[in-house]
């Protein structure tokens, strides 16, 4: 969709206060390295009507409505986030320093996922150390902090290595 300037940079200036980029890390004992790296951009607002601007001109995502009346504009498929809305706050940057850096951050843990890095022990580590880095000073708990990570996956490497030797015996 070709955003009138105006348009754009209202929904960047708008998405560089309310908007957010997480990385969250699911346990999923189908898959092999037993977790799964999840990317969202979300704007939370009482008012639906900016979310309804933003879902028409990134031509993605979804809108949700929580019990309390606040609604979400999300975006959870890497696909669209790398195709889509990256390049809508390339093209309209945000403004503050913070929403800047978090934005290059998550962009660095977007292409590895979306190069399939993440699925090898070494992009998934490094997935984890950006992970640190993003939305710094924000002072909110993650289920899952990097050493519970860092720990259950040091024990899933020893069950495989185990379980192959025992194959091999």
């Amino acid at each position: 969709m070709n955003t009138p300037p105006s348009i754009g940079w209202y929904l960047s200036g708008f998405s560089d206060g309310e908007g957010s980029f997480n990385v969250s890390l699911r346990q999923r004992p189908d898959h092999k390295l037993q977790w799964q790296v999840v990317l969202t951009f979300n704007v939370a607002q009482r008012d639906v009507t900016n979310l309804l601007l933003l879902q028409e001109h990134l031509q993605c995502g979804r809108l949700q409505r929580r019990s309390d009346g606040v609604h979400y504009f999300v975006v959870t498929n890497y696909v669209e986030i790398v195709e889509k809305v990256f390049p809508f706050f390339e093209r309209f940057p945000f403004q503050s320093e913070s929403k800047t850096k978090n934005f290059a951050l998550f962009k660095q843990i977007a292409a590895i996922v979306y190069s399939g890095e993440h699925l090898a022990r070494k992009g998934f580590m490094r997935i984890i150390e950006l992970r640190e880095k993003l939305n710094e000073g924000r002072g909110r708990k993650r289920k899952y902090e990097k050493q519970d990570v860092v720990e259950d996956f040091e024990r899933i490497l020893r069950n495989q290595t185990s379980d192959k030797q025992k194959l091999s015996a």
